[in-house]
């Protein structure tokens, strides 16, 4: 049976002081999984207090309580700021909010529910996306546990609300800030069996799997107009996920008038 994050409390009442809305909450409490932590490690080497800054924007989104839909990710999902027209045409029915950050991984997720995001906001549904960059160092059981983490995490914080869990998209070859090559085709072997197993969640009724991973694909390979740098979605690869994903989602903003 699947278990959840060992709590390590990394820097909490420090940094709790500098989060907007959140320095009184205590975090969800969560069951563990061996061998995975349920910690942000090296807060301080992200970017000089992007993570704590972003975190903070992200809960001003969410006040009021009457956000509807939510997206959670990295910076796939942060680049939808990049994309208002379509962000409006596909989702302006509605008071969302992006809770994407670049660099995210599953356990930066889970600090961010952890430490308010759900304190005053029960959204109608929430879209997730994470997994890509625990690609490079953690294997398949790791991130698929921690997506499991985030999911129990946000049943227990928000029961009524639905959840469109995307399978982590395809990426290829790309060069590293040193100017090393990433290794694509071993990280696409993780995320291919990530998504094989996160496929086997869905519930059909509150909640659901979408991969539209195959959409990026030609014969195999990312065209550079769908994914100009191999990983981040350009302005046609957004509007393939909107399309691919306005359905499905229409029927689960439906569910939850």
């Amino acid at each position: 049976m699947r278990s959840g994050f060992f709590r390590h409390g990394l820097m909490g009442a420090a940094l709790a002081g500098l989060l907007l809305g959140c320095a009184a909450l205590p975090p969800q409490s969560s069951p563990s999984v061996p061998g995975v932590a349920r910690s942000v490690p090296a807060l301080e080497k992200k970017d000089g207090g992007v993570f704590l800054r972003k975190h903070a924007a992200c809960l001003q989104q969410v006040q009021g309580g009457d956000v509807e839909l939510l997206f959670l990710g990295d910076s796939i999902t942060e680049g939808w700021a990049k994309q208002p027209a379509l962000w409006q045409q596909h989702y302006g029915a509605w008071r969302t909010a992006n809770c994407g950050v670049g660099g995210d991984r599953v356990e930066h997720v889970l600090w961010r529910l952890d430490h308010g995001l759900l304190a005053q906001t029960r959204p109608r549904v929430v879209v997730l996306m994470i997994g890509t960059n625990n690609s490079a160092s953690q294997g398949a059981d790791y991130i698929v546990a921690g997506i499991q983490d985030i999911l129990a995490t946000l049943q227990a914080g928000s029961p009524q609300s639905r959840v469109l869990l995307l399978g982590v998209l395809p990426r290829g070859p790309r060069r590293n800030a040193d100017g090393s090559m990433d290794d694509g085709l071993r990280r696409m072997e993780v995320i291919r069996a990530v998504n094989a197993r996160l496929a086997q969640l869905d519930d059909g009724q509150r909640l659901r799997y979408l991969d539209i991973g195959e959409r990026f694909l030609v014969e195999g390979r990312i065209p550079p107009e769908l994914m100009p740098d191999q990983l981040h979605p350009g302005t046609r690869g957004y509007a393939i996920w909107a399309d691919a994903m306005q359905g499905l989602l229409d029927e689960m903003m439906a569910q939850t008038r």
